[in-house]
């Protein structure tokens, strides 16, 4: 084809087939021709363009093989945060959570849409003016990675939204590799003796992850729209009607939903989704039950990190066969003992498992766990998994009983259990591993926050015997550090000059440090404010103890029973001695760039939100639990919530960490 004219028609003619095909086959999962027949338009219109680079155009089919690699990734703020969902493995609590919203609006039909979760990577998409403008990752819920080149290559992404499409809009979706192209991929990969990617997702992540995205382009990746982030209309009022502007737009959603008035109902369409959800292209590892109405999901509102009119459930976890290897008891900082199986390594739910725990005796018992057993280990959104069952069919006679031991595996010293408990604890206030594990959180940043005192120091110091209890490192001097590895005669005195200014630390991170059970850094704070000093606190009845805000009879009762220790009075009394701040005084102010302003915190911050508290406070800033009128200043991190969006409707500043430390400079 020679002349220009003739090209260019053609050219569009082409184009607008494969844009339909491709539509035929990712959106309404019904492809009108066979793959040779798509391959073939696709030649020809690969070989005009060759013929005629002057009629390339960037949203051709033909440009999703990928562009120039980059060096690294951008980063893209969302214009509205990425919330992330609460998610159970329990059919009671979807019906609880059903119920709650009932009673939140008793007056009303709450209407939920179930639909399946893909088992993807989160994506938004942004357009303007029809048109794709960029693609992050969800990141940290606030920002992502700018993955635009990467997501160009999916054939199922249009470059431009079909019909009228508005000014701006942040379009949330799932993208996923198909089982049939991971079943593929891996094949390829085998044959050419590369690493396996564990399941389709992390397929699919580490494909989002390339920086070249021409490798990108050859993954196969999918994706799946199910709402909106930012939208700057008001003509849609429930999320199906969302879902079927979407595909009016030309987007894939998917193809199979339920509709439920009811908790029985939405048990109904979870088990409806289990029977087919095998026979998706797409792995799904759950459902996903959301209001439908969005006048009713702005009643009902969002907690500090999710919506509370949406819910993820979960299908029961995977588990894999293997072989309990032997048995080791691990020691906590409170001297309870927790036995923890050693397995032959096997796959598990994306990854290499090769420990598991055991509870605690009793569970051992009861489940007649020995070494030696094949056993059936589950994950279920645990760091550690657990033995699920023990195959008593396949034993040889080999097997060993396991018997928790009667004294501590770290000192030596007797074991015990107290009345109405199952566990086995170490009372021996030396015992090494509890003074490791204590001294590790007292020294926290969250805690005393002693800068250069960290698991590999504190192990040192615990083998060396320099420390036997918390407050021994008050006694510390360079003759001592000057033992240890690593530790010359100025990171000695560094250490030396952190451990002296944490005696200056607020009431709250004392008590927090002191690992009470029940007594995170939030109640530390409210008790510390509340009793002014740490001595009212150890004299204070339980009645008292619960007079304190958000303190019920169990934190109450905690805190009763650790002061009445022995042990824990002396370790009181000793740093009392070396002159840590016990209360009583005004805390340190370091100056008043805040005064006058009042400020709520929302959302995960880089480290625990008490510490940005605290340097609010010391900046003449006052702390409230919730954005009014009178609110100043919003700190945000990621998944801010109802509250970030509060705070913009009030016309209240919103900052981030760093605008925060400028504003202190």
């Amino acid at each position: 084809m020679k002349n220009l004219e003739a090209a260019k028609r053609r050219i569009e003619e082409l184009r607008d087939l494969i844009r339909e095909h491709d539509r035929h086959y990712w959106f309404e999962a019904a492809p009108q021709i066979s793959d040779q027949e798509y391959d073939q338009l696709y030649r020809e219109l690969k070989d005009l363009e060759e013929a005629f680079p002057e009629l390339i155009a960037p949203d051709s089919p033909t440009q999703r093989v990928g562009g120039a690699p980059l060096e690294e990734f951008a980063q893209v703020t969302h214009r509205t945060p990425m919330l992330s969902l609460d998610n159970t493995y329990s059919e009671l609590e979807v019906v609880e959570f059903f119920r709650r919203m009932l009673r939140l609006l008793p007056r009303e039909t709450i209407r939920t849409v179930v639909e399946p979760k893909v088992d993807g990577v989160a994506i938004s998409l942004f357009y303007r003016e029809g048109k794709l403008v960029y693609a992050a990752t969800r990141g940290n819920g606030t920002a992502g990675d700018d993955v635009t080149q990467n997501v160009r290559t999916i054939r199922a992404v249009p470059y431009s939204l079909e019909g009228k499409a508005p000014k701006e809009v942040e379009i949330r979706g799932e993208v996923f590799m198909p089982k049939k192209v991971f079943q593929k991929l891996n094949k390829e990969r085998e044959s050419a003796g590369e690493i396996l990617f564990a399941n389709p997702r992390n397929a699919a992540a580490g494909s989002l992850k390339q920086l070249d995205s021409r490798i990108v382009a050859k993954r196969g990746l999918s994706i799946l729209f199910y709402g909106f982030g930012f939208y700057n209309g008001s003509d849609l009022r429930s999320h199906q009607e969302t879902l079927a502007r979407l595909a009016d737009w030309g987007l894939p959603t998917h193809s199979k939903i339920w509709i439920a008035e009811s908790p029985e109902m939405v048990i109904d369409a979870i088990k409806a989704l289990d029977e087919l959800r095998h026979d998706f292209p797409y792995e799904t590892d759950g459902a996903v039950v959301k209001v439908d109405d969005y006048q009713q999901r702005e009643a009902l509102g969002y907690t500090s990190k999710a919506p509370r009119w949406a819910i993820a459930y979960k299908y029961q976890a995977e588990r894999a066969e293997t072989q309990l290897l032997s048995i080791e008891v691990q020691v906590g900082r409170s001297g309870k003992l927790t036995p923890v199986a050693n397995l032959k390594p096997v796959f598990l739910s994306g990854t290499t498992v090769a420990r598991a725990t055991l509870h605690n005796g009793e569970e051992i018992r009861r489940k007649d766990i020995r070494i030696g057993d094949q056993v059936l280990i589950e994950k279920s959104g645990e760091i550690i998994p657990a033995v699920l069952e023990v195959l008593v069919e396949r034993r040889t006679g080999k097997e060993v009983p396991f018997e928790m031991p009667d004294r501590c595996p770290s000192c030596g010293k007797p074991v015990i259990q107290f009345p109405g408990q199952i566990d086995l604890r170490c009372t021996n206030v030396e015992c090494p591993e509890q003074v490791k594990r204590r001294l590790e959180h007292f020294a926290h940043r969250g805690a005393m926050d002693i800068e250069g005192l960290g698991e590999a120091l504190v192990t040192q110091l615990v083998a060396q015997g320099l420390v036997k209890r918390v407050d021994h490192i008050y006694a510390l001097d360079e003759a001592a550090l000057s033992r240890l590895e690593r530790m010359g005669k100025k990171s000695s005195q560094n250490l030396l000059d952190a451990i002296e200014a944490s005696k200056k630390q607020p009431l709250w991170r004392l008590i927090f440090g002191l690992g009470i059970l029940h007594v995170g850094a939030t109640a530390a704070r409210e008790l510390g404010d509340f009793f002014g000093t740490l001595d009212a606190l150890r004299d204070a009845s339980v009645d008292e103890l619960q007079r304190a805000p958000n303190t019920g009879e169990i934190v109450a009762r905690s805190i009763k029973d650790w002061f009445s220790d022995s042990n824990n009075r002396a370790l009181v009394e000793a740093l009392r001695k070396h002159g840590l701040n016990f209360g009583g005084g005004k805390e340190e102010q370091v100056d008043d760039k805040l005064m006058g302003t009042t400020w709520v915190i929302t959302g995960t911050l880089s480290g625990p939100r008490e510490v940005f508290a605290d340097l609010i406070r010391k900046h003449g800033g006052r702390l409230t639990s919730s954005v009014s009128g009178k609110t100043n200043f919003l700190l945000a991190g990621a998944d801010a919530g109802s509250k970030l969006d509060k705070a913009r409707g009030l016309g209240v500043r919103v900052v981030n960490e760093e605008e925060l430390r400028r504003l202190i400079r």
